[in-house]
């Protein structure tokens, strides 16, 4: 009992320290970020940089833009086009074609998140600028922003987030700026750019990405603010604009975590947390032109909110755990793949799941509450059994199939004409009797449970 507030002192202090360590990394960052650096087109279309984009882009894939091309054409079209290209990028007069609209459904399933999508060659241009500016830009980074970063991860971001909460910060800003990425002002943006690139060839093509007009239905529309997602140059631009948010808040002391734009300030009360809300909104507005939803961001205790799909225990020494709302976002994802498994083998269903479950795990691998791995695995167990009886159909099949997987022909003959629906029976036991878990692991189920733990041993 003695040990207890000792080990958590020493908890606080460490993560104290880091913090500091962390600080004083940004200040010796930024100081080198007040340097312009020289960055060349000349370097941008080297031979060297431009195969090296080409292979990058040829291993990421992806749709074609506007004109139609695949990656697979994309050779091709670089044979017979890059030597007029490469004079219009060192002309500083090369134009690029319009983004193709494309909208997917959030992760939340709440609307819809809008793409563009450039063509292969723009992709390709993109790329080789990323290459030569991300060296530069990288390093004079905030050590607390993790998205889209080289050697960075969500994963080194919820330890951040644990390790500040541990320290004492038992209150979360938790900011959602709205629509980010369609929101960007191209000027504000440009002028950071302007700080450390001095080429202005650089600057007129980038300034041109970013302006370029948008085609839906065959329409182009012009664009005067944001960046959309989905070509290789946007994450890092984004990342250009924020510094100047991580620089606000770590000049102001806060301890906080971004991942791309999600931005957690982590704070010692409720008083505390709306007043550091209320004011780095006003800065977001007035210096960056960006708009905070505040219906959507919230001064809370961190266990009531969710970061980058993990929560946390509220414990003194918190643990880490799945979001509720991430546990029902892989429930959907497994349940559109058991639909169509309805027509095949549960062999068959079960090797389809299984990239989708090894994936899951490796992202919640930090986990720290074993309970969501065992009732993931029970509700999948369940679900496969029900598949089963569905595709029994008749009460005679199921009674022939019960007795085949081992039950007494009498206990059979009542299971089978129960009158109960799927759900119902896939839990029952008999048909955990018939279809034990030993049974589906010999079909190559995985255990989600087992799974953790050995990467936890591993790790």
């Amino acid at each position: 009992m003695t040990e207890k507030p000792s080990r958590r002192r020493e908890d606080s202090g460490g993560t104290a320290k880091v913090s500091s360590i962390g600080h004083q990394a940004d200040t010796a960052c930024w100081e080198k970020a007040e340097e312009s650096t020289q960055m060349e087109m000349e370097e941008v279309v080297s031979r060297e940089n431009m195969l090296r984009a080409y292979r990058r882009v040829v291993r990421n894939k992806g749709a074609p833009g506007v004109d139609g091309v695949t990656v697979e054409g994309l050779w091709a079209q670089v044979r017979e086009r890059w030597a007029v290209i490469r004079d219009q990028l060192l002309s500083g007069r090369y134009q690029p074609q319009p983004v193709r609209k494309v909208e997917i459904p959030k992760p939340s399933g709440k609307g819809k998140r809008m793409l563009g999508i450039p063509t292969v060659m723009d992709r390709l241009i993109q790329q080789s600028l990323l290459q030569i500016l991300q060296p530069h830009f990288d390093p004079t980074f905030s050590a607390w922003s993790f998205g889209f970063r080289p050697g960075k991860s969500a994963q080194q971001a919820i330890k951040a987030a644990r390790s500040h909460i541990a320290s004492g910060k038992r209150w979360v800003v938790d900011m959602d700026l709205e629509k980010f990425f369609d929101r960007v002002n191209h000027d504000v943006l440009m002028g950071r750019l302007a700080r450390r690139i001095t080429d202005r060839r650089i600057l007129r093509v980038i300034r041109s990405y970013l302006e370029a007009g948008m085609m839906e239905g065959g329409v182009v529309s012009p664009r005067t603010e944001g960046t959309p997602q989905g070509g290789p140059l946007s994450p890092l631009l984004s990342n250009v604009l924020l510094d100047e948010l991580d620089r606000e808040l770590a000049q102001r002391g806060h301890a906080f975590v971004r991942y791309a734009d999600d931005c957690n300030i982590y704070v010692g009360s409720r008083r505390a947390g709306q007043r550091v809300l209320d004011t780095v909104q006003r800065f977001l507005e007035k210096r960056l032109r960006l708009k905070v939803n505040r219906e959507k961001s919230a001064v809370d205790r961190p266990w009531k909110r969710k970061f980058l799909g993990y929560t946390v225990t509220h414990h003194r020494v918190p643990r880490l755990r799945i979001a509720p709302e991430s546990v029902k976002r892989f429930r959907e994802k497994v349940r559109v793949h058991l639909r169509r498994g309805r027509g095949r083998s549960l062999k068959q269903t079960i090797v389809a799941i299984t990239p989708l479950l090894r994936g899951w795990l490796i992202y919640f691998q930090l986990a720290e509450v074993r309970s969501a791995f065992e009732e993931r695995d029970q509700w999948l167990r369940r679900r496969l059994r029900c598949i089963l009886w569905r595709q029994w159909k008749k009460p005679r099949t199921r009674r022939r199939r019960l007795i085949t997987y081992g039950l007494d022909p009498e206990r059979a003959q009542r299971s089978a004409y129960n009158g109960r629906g799927p759900w119902w029976n896939a839990g029952a036991s008999h048909m955990n009797q018939a279809v034990p878990t030993r049974f589906l692991t010999q079909l190559g189920l995985v255990s989600l449970v087992q799974l953790h733990e050995r990467r936890l041993m591993l790790s």
